[in-house]
């Protein structure tokens, strides 16, 4: 498989308060990834660097083969990157349709475009409530659609942020479903959550990050025998 999204040595800042030293990423096309930690430790602030909005001091960014870190938010979102961001930010005042319609693009010329009927087919609850504004739906509906509204982009690379985070187990599950059926159609993910067994299950390797450094990399094999990791990086 070739490498989609290579991150190296990269330092990012607020102000004078640096966050990230030396960050290290890899994905390969077609494999699922996962970022972990606990909270402030640098991970949200990794996915905001990869995607520009947030730049890099230093270090080397590289997506589909092409140096990024000084390119513009939007230049990398048409490249063929998208975010499930943390917290949603789906559009309160447009229907579930008009939110999938508003991203809809084809950037991945490769894959079999998402279109609103294979979204719908991924989440047949948002084809029951295509009608329905955005902030009339739960808060589990509203995750489904945000990552339908990601995935109408045809990302390259889909990222989530807490991709469970605030979900009731049931709604949870149904997210994982997802992201298992996305995997085996090929979407390429990296996925920043706190549920590691079920992330084990999905992903093919692993990132730990303490204080803005990678602390253990690793494939989910290694992850699962080693479950002093979690609890020392992760705390579960």
């Amino acid at each position: 498989m070739s490498t989609l999204l290579e991150v190296s040595q990269l330092e990012t800042a607020y102000g004078h308060s640096q966050v990230l030293f030396g960050m290290q990423l890899q994905i390969a096309s077609g494999e699922v990834a996962t970022l972990l930690g606990r909270n402030g430790m640098g991970k949200t602030t990794t996915v905001r660097s990869v995607l520009g909005l947030t730049p890099a001091r230093s270090g080397q960014i590289r997506f589909r083969g092409e140096r990024i870190e000084q390119l513009s938010p939007d230049r990398i979102a048409r490249m063929g990157m998208a975010v499930v961001p943390e917290g949603r930010q789906i559009f309160p005042n447009l229907s579930v349709r008009e939110n999938l319609q508003a991203f809809a693009a084809k950037r991945n010329q490769h894959a079999q475009p998402w279109t609103l009927e294979r979204v719908y087919a991924l989440f047949p609850r948002l084809q029951e409530r295509h009608r329905h504004m955005g902030n009339q739906l739960s808060g589990g509906e509203q995750q489904m659609l945000a990552i339908g509204r990601a995935l109408m982009t045809n990302p390259y690379l889909l990222i989530l942020d807490e991709a469970t985070e605030g979900l009731a187990p049931l709604i949870r599950e149904e997210i994982w479903h997802c992201l298992a059926a996305l995997r085996a159609q090929g979407q390429t993910i990296l996925v920043i959550d706190k549920y590691v067994q079920r992330l084990i299950a999905l992903a093919d390797q692993h990132t730990l990050i303490e204080r803005g450094q990678v602390v253990w990399q690793g494939p989910s094999e290694a992850l699962a025998s080693q479950p002093e990791l979690w609890q020392r990086y992760i705390g579960v």
